[in-house]
């Protein structure tokens, strides 16, 4: 029998009545005796002792066992039972593009293939970044900022779908099926607006399989967290779903490794799996995927072969950010609808061939700048354990006005510490980096997004 994918996640932990207490993983072992040796006879005394004790006070034998309600809290949807999950749902919808215009849809890939990490991962995307719930805004990845939207958004689809339609896109399976990407989904025809949701299944926290950990979108923002089967309301009316798309994961296939990877010319990156777009966390700073070939290859077609001295390759650099923006001033868009990073709107057009190309003999501009008045980047050395300087302090304030200084018990103040690094780490996970890119120490591109 296959083993259950575990997460390192304390089920007890996300109960917080007086009578749970410290979940399992964190309890204090319980001394045990053999039968019959000394510890044994003393902890069989203290039972009968406790028993004599509870029938004397009268005591009902099955209230220990009798179910506990845990006091209502404003991030648990389903305390008590009957509460509903309060996301009402949107309907289908394209992705947006700049200005928050509809994209043009993208034709012959219904179920774009993807793998199990490359789900949680995007999942994880929206996690870390805490996008705000909404069933009429769209995240810049162009998806609606409700809990279809972001089963949307993870698997990949090439537009907005809602809880009515997202089993399309699946095949039903049983409980014992589930494996980290697939969802969970309860659609109330009766009444969509009320009650139904979907959740991304993440594993299962034990082996007991009575609880999971949940990737979702719910008020008030993305959140991952342990979830009793199958949810915390109508838990008998969700439906585990299998995405059609899901591949195997394999070896390097997010880095475009293999023979079919990155580098292989028209047959491997630039297969149909592409033709959907991977969200803006696929791009930027830090990404090496097999989207980056991909995107350079698209632009070398209409124009931008001047912008590459080798390549294009898997590793982001500033040629595929040039080129990008040179296609994105061709279109005529001006400000951050032309940033070098490819959005919905930009990899719609590419992938599809339509727009004007890349003019011959355009070179790209350089990054944008910082704010008018806003200090230049002092160097990496300015923060690092041990630094204490101005820097440190103006680095902070500006993690604060930001939005991004919840680490920050005091200050924040000129000495470089943890919570700097914590605080700099989670600014930098919001604009889709990760590894070393989403090390916690600033560099040019960190310094340059908050201040501009």
């Amino acid at each position: 029998m296959e083993a259950p994918a575990f997460e390192d996640v304390d089920p007890g932990s996300d109960c917080d009545c007086p009578a749970c207490g410290p979940g399992p993983l964190n309890r204090p072992a319980v001394p045990r005796g053999r039968p019959g040796s000394p510890a044994g006879r003393f902890l069989a005394a203290v039972a009968t002792a406790a028993a004599a004790t509870g029938a004397a006070l009268g005591a009902a034998p099955a209230a220990a066992a009798a179910p506990h309600t845990a006091p209502r809290t404003p991030d648990r949807p389903g305390a008590p039972a009957q509460d509903e999950p309060g996301t009402p749902q949107g309907g289908q919808a394209p992705l947006h593009g700049p200005g928050g215009t509809p994209a043009q849809p993208l034709t012959g890939v219904k179920t774009p293939p993807t793998t199990r990490a490359e789900i949680i991962r995007r999942a994880k995307v929206w996690v870390a970044a805490q996008v705000p719930y909404s069933m009429g805004a769209f995240w810049s990845d162009g998806y609606r900022q409700d809990c279809s939207g972001f089963v949307s958004m993870a698997w990949g689809l090439p537009g907005n779908e809602w809880t009515g339609s997202l089993g399309r896109f699946g095949v039903r399976i049983g409980k014992g099926d589930l494996q980290p990407g697939d969802i969970l989904l309860f659609h109330n025809p009766a009444n969509p607006q009320k009650g139904s949701h979907v959740v991304i299944f993440g594993g299962w926290t034990d082996y007991t399989r009575t609880s999971y950990v949940a990737y979702e979108q719910t008020p008030p923002a993305t959140r991952r967290r342990s979830t009793p089967y199958a949810y915390w309301s109508h838990s008998g009316q969700y439906v585990p779903y299998r995405y059609k798309g899901v591949t195997a994961d394999t070896a390097g296939a997010e880095a475009g490794g293999g023979s079919g990877g990155a580098g292989g010319g028209s047959g491997g990156a630039g297969g149909a799996g592409q033709a959907a777009y991977p969200g803006r966390s696929s791009f930027g700073p830090g990404a090496d995927n097999a989207y980056v070939t991909r995107l350079g290859q698209m632009l070398v077609a209409r124009g931008g072969a001047s912008f590459y001295r080798s390549g294009p390759g898997p590793r982001w650099g500033d040629a595929d950010r040039r080129a990008t923006e040179a296609f994105q001033l061709a279109q005529g868009w001006r400000g951050g609808d032309a940033d070098g990073v490819p959005g919905p709107r930009t990899w719609s057009l590419l992938v599809s061939g339509g727009g004007r190309d890349i003019a011959s003999g355009t070179s790209g501009t350089p990054g944008p700048s910082p704010l008018p008045g806003a200090p230049a980047f002092p160097g990496k050395a300015m923060f690092r354990p041990g630094a204490q300087n101005a820097h440190v302090t103006q680095l902070g304030r500006r993690l604060v006005e930001k939005g991004f200084g919840t680490h920050y018990t005091t200050g924040p103040g000129p000495r470089w510490g943890e919570a700097d690094r914590r605080n700099v780490e989670t600014f930098q996970r919001a604009q889709g980096w990760r590894g070393g890119a989403a090390d916690g120490y600033p560099g040019p591109e960190t310094w340059r997004r908050l201040f501009r």
